[in-house]
């Protein structure tokens, strides 16, 4: 029996998780990844065929990650919407190059933001979501449309250095966003 690998492709994608946290997805090579795990990059290419690959790898463990981070909501807001908004614009300050590789290297596996709100890993978003604001979930995904279109552009603009993080004015801004996308969404249905 041949021996064991001791790098193994979750220490791989760990290790390029990390080199996107810290440099940027764009970073992510076989020999920052190596560098990172300590070893050649021969294990680097055992484990993924192509830099492509692991990128992909990488993203989808990011992707689990950063609903995970959203679903944390440290207090309690006026709505679930809100709070999941604020922890979107959080990770934006927090992790601004996991947020780039994130929403702006085009390896999201959805083509249009409608299969984005049908994606596995916003379930747990939109289900929080619906039961706050007790709305159907044609409704709710209309509602978390409107509002996530706002957090992502503040989130995104913070991300890239244009804007200082005053998180009272974002919760304001925010805050009357959802107002209206909920009010909006009623009124659809009168």
């Amino acid at each position: 029996m041949p021996p064991k690998p001791k790098i193994t492709k979750n220490m791989v994608i760990d290790a390029a998780f990390e080199v996107a946290r810290e440099a940027g997805g764009e970073n992510i090579n076989a020999r920052t990844v190596a560098k990172k795990l300590n070893c050649s990059t021969q294990p680097v290419m055992y484990h993924f065929a192509t830099i492509e690959e692991l990128k992909k790898a990488v993203y989808a463990k990011l992707d689990w990650y950063h609903t995970e981070y959203l679903m944390k909501i440290k207090e309690t807001q006026k709505g679930a919407m809100l709070g999941i908004g604020i922890n979107y614009i959080r990770f934006a300050v927090e992790e601004p190059n996991l947020f780039r590789f994130l929403f702006q290297s085009g390896f999201a596996v959805e083509n249009n933001l409608l299969e984005m709100i049908d994606s596995p890993e916003l379930v747990p978003v939109i289900s929080a979501m619906q039961k706050a604001i007790g709305m159907n979930i044609e409704q709710t995904k209309k509602v978390f449309l409107s509002i996530s279109l706002f957090a992502h552009g503040y989130a995104s603009i913070i991300a890239n250095n244009s804007l200082e993080y005053d998180e009272e004015l974002i919760k304001s801004h925010l805050e009357r966003a959802y107002r209206g996308a909920i009010l909006a969404a009623q009124e659809e249905t009168k």
